[in-house]
């Protein structure tokens, strides 16, 4: 049970690259942990077929002792190996109970606690798995070679081998191989998986380009400025591998006490062999006696009391949107005080769309002749912004008109004749000849709304701008209330877009705290310093470049339907839907969950106390101490189940506020 970070080694006999997944049943059965607990649970299944049908005792304890000894040799075994360090894990206790109970006749039992701790450590590999696999994926962004510039001309080379102060080629549609300055060319340049910014960035000479970026429509020479080891998409790898093996250690609750529980429980149950032994009592009824007490006193009841509220609401939320990769996480939930955005594809759908369309006076045209001059300028573009300038244009019903002569400046816009006039889209900067007049006054408000601008001229002259800007996802406004009432703090935002955009899209939704132009390196900066001021931080991301800060904060939660490989591989939770109202919904039903555990485990408590005392003062018959452990377990099951009702998650979603 205790979470460890295993290294899993990635085969390389198919061919793959490096990161690259397999088939999915194919990526499974390299986990050791897999097949072992795939064993066991085809072993105890068959077992219970044979003891149902009135199969031969022989048969079913055959079958039964068989799924102990695949199920369960590797958690005795790492017990065992932890009490080399005078540690005594759950393992080797759960191990130690699952064979009292055969030796007493209980094997059905003790089969079924192996099956349960097989499948949770298989679960665990491969959740760990996954996570590894995507994390080596990610430096595959980076080209594996690229063209560097001699003095012999053009070569292609090792990206690993370039040298800080060397020249490469970026030509359009490549990534660029190297963090690095622009020293000549002009392009824009999608660097959404650093910086998570919606839309791509104009580069020229000057500007700070990263690996694994994608390069637009023009050429671009870049010096580089960091060795491949130090790029920024190599720190990703190196923080997440980091985080996730620090995140490793956490534990469920009863994880945390089970040390104790357990030296206590083993100690009694030795005291009470051996000292009735020492007095001269007989050595049958001694061992019976302490063999119920270690069945009634252990901790199966109590580690079931735990689990199935939590299971259960793992299980109501992914019905309802929201994947829960553990019983930990489920727990971590309901801790959350504090939680923190980022910007594009989480709080936003992730790309432009068309907000604005401003006609400047004495244009002699409306603002749906605007935008359709734009539109059919813009057709045969592939740059985003067009293309969203077009599929306004249509949603709109503008008919797109037929464009000749067609041209395409990269970092500065695109030229075309429509109807015989000469339309040109682009940068305000490319395309407004001076500093002044009420073509700039346009310009400078739609910026400082946080949108981005396009100038369209026609005939050499101004005609007017079109805003564009990311779009607010629905509901977003009331999701963030209610995570307010429920964490008793505001949520944060933080972004590698810049400061006007976060602003604009903050103050539509309601958040007032902002960190914005951070690289992903930044983003883990801002979540250790929010939980070093107490807070609980479940962070919301979709990029790469969330990737460091999913893996440091208390809980990370990624977006589904946008989220990169490596977001949803690192994260501990995924809104699969892509709907933010579910995440305060989750919190709330985890803590319901939190109370049912702590209720549970008063009842397990009791059920132990009574039976143990009994057991120590009086003289307790095996087969009522057996009822009343199993019992137990059933009374605490049966609680912990009632999240599974629909009504569990209504409740959650319709209280604006819980106690924590």
């Amino acid at each position: 049970m205790t979470a460890e970070l295993r290294a899993h080694p990635i085969p390389n006999a198919t061919g793959r690259r490096p990161g690259e997944r397999g088939p999915w049943s194919a990526g499974l059965w390299t986990l050791p942990e897999v097949r072992w607990a795939v064993a066991a649970t085809a072993l105890f299944g068959l077992g219970v077929i044979a003891q149902l049908a009135g199969g031969p005792v022989w048969l079913w304890w055959t079958l039964y002792l068989a799924c102990y000894a695949t199920g369960g040799w590797e958690p005795a075994w790492a017990g065992l190996q932890a009490l080399r360090d005078k540690t005594l894990d759950v393992d080797l206790l759960m191990a130690a109970a699952a064979i009292g109970a055969a030796a007493i006749g209980q094997v059905f039992d003790g089969a079924l606690l192996i099956v349960i701790f097989a499948t949770s450590g298989a679960l665990e590999a491969i959740a760990t798995k996954r996570t590894e696999d995507s994390v080596r994926g990610l430096l595959d962004l980076a080209p594996d070679q690229v063209t560097r510039l001699s003095s012999a001309g053009e070569e292609r080379v090792e990206a690993a081998l370039l040298q800080v102060g060397e020249v490469i080629v970026v030509r359009p549609g490549e990534r660029i191989g190297a963090d690095g300055e622009v020293v000549d060319g002009v392009s824009d340049v999608d660097q959404a998986t650093i910086t998570g910014e919606s839309l791509p960035v104009d580069k020229q000479a000057g500007d700070e380009v990263f690996a694994g970026t994608l390069n637009g429509t023009g050429a671009l020479r870049v010096e580089v400025t960091r060795p491949a080891g130090d790029t920024v998409i190599a720190r990703i790898v190196a923080m997440v591998e980091q985080a996730a093996a620090t995140k490793a250690r956490t534990q469920l609750f009863i994880e945390k006490v089970e040390q104790r529980y357990s030296v206590v429980m083993v100690a009694a149950t030795l005291a009470l062999f051996v000292i009735p032994l020492l007095w001269g009592a007989a050595l049958q009824p001694t061992l019976l006696r302490a063999m119920t007490f270690m069945i009634v006193a252990s901790p199966c009841a109590v580690v079931l009391a735990t689990m199935p509220p939590l299971l259960a609401a793992i299980a109501t939320a992914s019905r309802h949107g929201v994947l829960v990769k553990s019983a930990v996480v489920m727990e971590q939930l309901g801790a959350v005080t504090q939680v923190a955005f980022d910007k594009t594809g989480t709080l936003t759908e992730g790309s432009p769309h068309l907000t604005q369309v401003r006609t400047l006076p004495g244009a002699g045209i409306d603002d749906d002749e605007l935008l359709a001059l734009a539109a059919a300028a813009e057709n045969p573009s592939e740059h985003p912004l067009g293309r969203a300038v077009v599929r306004a244009a249509r949603e709109a019903g503008v008919p797109l008109r037929p464009a000749e002569e067609f041209t395409s400046a990269p970092g500065r816009g695109v030229g075309a004749r429509v109807q015989g006039r000469r339309v040109e889209v682009g940068s305000p900067a490319h395309l407004l000849r001076d500093g002044r007049g009420p073509a700039h006054a346009v310009v400078a408000d739609l910026e400082q709304g946080g949108q981005t601008v396009v100038v369209v001229r026609v005939d050499g002259e101004p005609a007017g701008m079109l805003g564009l800007a990311d779009r607010v996802r629905p509901g977003v406004a009331a999701a963030l209330a209610r995570l307010t009432a429920l964490t008793g703090a505001p949520p944060v935002l933080l972004t590698g877009d810049n400061p006007q955009a976060a602003g604009s899209v903050a103050a539509e939704v309601g958040i007032t705290r902002i960190r914005a132009g951070l690289l992903p390196q930044d983003k883990v900066v801002a979540v250790h310093e929010l939980q070093a001021s107490g807070a609980r931080v479940a962070l919301v991301g979709d990029g790469v470049n969330d990737a460091p800060a999913l893996a440091a904060a208390h809980t990370g939660i990624a977006m589904g339907r946008a989220g990169s490989d490596l977001a949803l591989d690192t994260a501990d939770a995924v809104i699969t839907r892509d709907e933010l109202a579910t995440l305060p919904a989750v919190i709330a039903l985890s803590r319901r969950a939190r109370r049912l555990v702590v209720a549970n485990l008063v009842i397990a408590a009791g059920f132990i106390a009574a039976l143990a005392a009994w057991d120590l003062i009086g003289d307790l018959p095996l087969p009522l101490g057996v009822a009343g452990h199993e019992g137990s377990t059933v009374i605490v099951a049966l609680n912990g189940l009632r999240l599974l009702r629909s009504a569990a998650w209504r409740h959650a979603a319709a209280q604006p506020r819980e106690d924590s």
